[in-house]
């Protein structure tokens, strides 16, 4: 049978494509792509000219079935998104289930992920992590989701848009101002920048800004190490950019 590779790309920074990366994308007759004229710009950048299809959240159980007709006549295949790790708060999910339920392998090509970016730099010493990437936009079901969160004792991961990252963090604050976060906006990017501080304290510096561009993933502590007390809470409030 054929090989399904679910392929990780930079999240911003172009040389943090990985060697089997680039390999693994000269090597298949199909690259299947969360949005083709971003991927085509990535193939292009890598001098790689491959067959390409279409395969968002929007359309994703038609383009599984094309892609599987295409692991059926003997080619491998290769599946991106926009950016970072598929199916991590990204399409992908479908398409592995389809391919494993037609017999194929799946093998991941592993790389970036704004997820373990953030992790990496948060300093967390939370034993375990919640991934919950974007809440609702909707106000009641992004509340009630938050307080959840908050008290559990585990540290979370919360992705969110430059339009309502604001909204998000003064929702944090009316459960816990308090709470450390560290808030990453353009990862590897050059105008990457961290925000590390209380709820409160990020959010006064995100609201005093004119413009707010980019996208946002937010790590925000656990109960036991995100609180008044130990060592986090003698860390200040900083950014810094690259």
């Amino acid at each position: 049978m054929s090989t399904l590779f679910v392929v990780a790309t930079p999240i911003g920074n172009l040389e943090d494509i990985t060697l089997r990366a680039v390999s693994t994308l000269k090597s298949v007759s199909l690259v299947a792509a969360e949005d083709t004229r971003r991927t085509l710009a990535l193939l292009t950048h890598l001098g790689i000219h491959v067959k390409m299809i279409s395969c968002r959240a929007q359309n994703e159980e038609y383009a599984a079935q094309k892609i599987v007709s295409a692991l059926d006549s003997g080619g491998n295949a290769a599946f991106v998104s926009d950016a970072g790790t598929p199916a991590i708060s990204d399409p992908g999910a479908v398409l592995v289930q389809s391919a494993l339920k037609a017999g194929h392998t799946v093998s991941p090509v592993p790389g970036a992920s704004a997820f373990t970016a953030l992790l990496s730099v948060a300093g967390a010493r939370d034993k375990t992590v919640l991934f919950e990437g974007f809440l609702s936009p909707k106000s009641g079901r992004r509340r009630a989701r938050i307080k959840t969160l908050l008290e559990c004792e585990a540290g979370f991961v919360l992705y969110e848009s430059p339009f309502r990252v604001l909204k998000l963090l003064a929702d944090l604050a009316d459960f816990d101002k308090t709470r450390r976060l560290c808030l990453g906006r353009e990862m590897t990017k050059l105008h990457e920048e961290f925000l590390r501080g209380t709820v409160e304290e990020v959010l006064a510096g995100l609201s005093n800004r004119e413009e707010l561009r980019g996208e946002f993933a937010l790590y925000v502590y656990g109960k036991k190490t995100g609180g008044n007390a130990g060592k986090l809470a003698e860390v200040p409030v900083d950014s810094a950019s690259v």
